[in-house]
């Protein structure tokens, strides 16, 4: 029996959104109203606005929704930060979705409670560029209670300090065994080429913000830097994937088999997944897989995780 997989079973369409961004309400240099038309502009069907949620800037939740149209909307939302990691440096929590009375951190909320609040406010709440922060596995382990996702992507990072990849914290919390998606976001202040870097595409059925945020939360998206997928199916372990023109697709898990397919300009791909369960030394299989699509440009499409429990008949 052939499966089609999330978010391609989904109903409705796909939708291009950054859930990462900055104005000169806190550290950005543009004001919101330039940000968003900069992001309309450019092809986006949604914004988040995500300024630092600290007393220096008045803990803002931007009011974006006079900005809301049929074709465009806006998620408020919010970087929130609290002490203290294991770098001894303030938290970095993404939260997509906050309410506009968001109260600020008391004096002794740690991160993880404050990231805990911020997703039974209703908010999608994803662990900020880790690589940047130098979140430790510790670290990323003390918001799996309120944690969404994981920043895979964040590409002011990428392009400033080469610090934008969050893979490594996110495979290794998958190891043992915790659900967690995947989201590439751009960071954008405008200061430096920070924006149009890196997205997701959420599948719902309208533009709606409630529509989106359940399907960020639900896992109905992927994320993107340019290459598009088209389907992703399983029947038994053989995997299908239809694409825009790239390079190469590749699938990983949680060990060092892969599947790959390269190419000129290829837009599909079929593999036999009980090939990541061979190999040399390997004691057991891995719980996961996810799918990756490289453009001719290293430009990169990634699926969320696909959990073999949950594909079961």
């Amino acid at each position: 029996m052939t499966k089609l997989l999330s978010p391609f079973s989904t109903p409705g369409r796909f939708w291009r959104g950054n859930l990462h961004t900055h104005s000169n309400l806190s550290d950005g240099i543009l004001e919101p109203r330039a940000v968003i038309a900069a992001y309309q502009n450019a092809g986006y069907d949604f914004i988040s606005l995500t300024e630092h949620f600290i007393k220096t800037y008045g803990f803002p939740v931007a009011d974006t929704r006079a900005h809301r149209s049929d074709n465009f909307t806006t998620i408020l939302g919010a970087e929130l930060h609290a002490p203290v990691t294991s770098a001894g440096e303030l938290w970095h929590i993404l939260a997509n979705g906050l309410p506009l009375d968001f109260a600020p951190p008391h004096v002794s909320e740690t991160g993880p409670a404050l990231a805990l609040r911020a997703r039974q406010a209703g908010a999608f709440v994803s662990i900020a560029h880790p690589a940047w922060s130098r979140y430790t596995i510790e670290d990323g382990r003390t918001l799996l209670s309120s944690a969404h996702a994981v920043e895979i992507y964040n590409h002011g990072c990428a392009i400033e300090n080469d610090l934008g990849d969050g893979w490594y914290l996110h495979d290794q919390l998958l190891n043992e065994g915790h659900h967690l998606n995947a989201i590439a976001t751009d960071d954008a202040h405008f200061k430096t080429p920070d924006h149009f870097g890196g997205w997701v595409q959420a599948k719902a059925e309208s533009l709606s913000p409630d529509a989106l945020l359940h399907a960020l939360k639900t896992g109905d998206f992927y994320s993107s830097q340019g290459p598009q997928f088209g389907a992703i199916t399983l029947a038994g372990k053989h995997l299908s994937i239809t694409c825009s023109e790239v390079d190469c697709i590749t699938v990983v898990c949680g060990t060092s088999r892969t599947c790959v397919r390269y190419g000129k300009n290829i837009t599909s791909a079929e593999f036999d997944l009980a090939t990541l369960e061979k190999g040399w030394l390997l004691e057991k299989p891995s719980q996961w897989f996810r799918v990756i699509a490289i453009d001719h440009a290293g430009k990169k499409a990634w699926s969320n995780a696909y959990w073999w429990a949950d594909l079961a008949p």
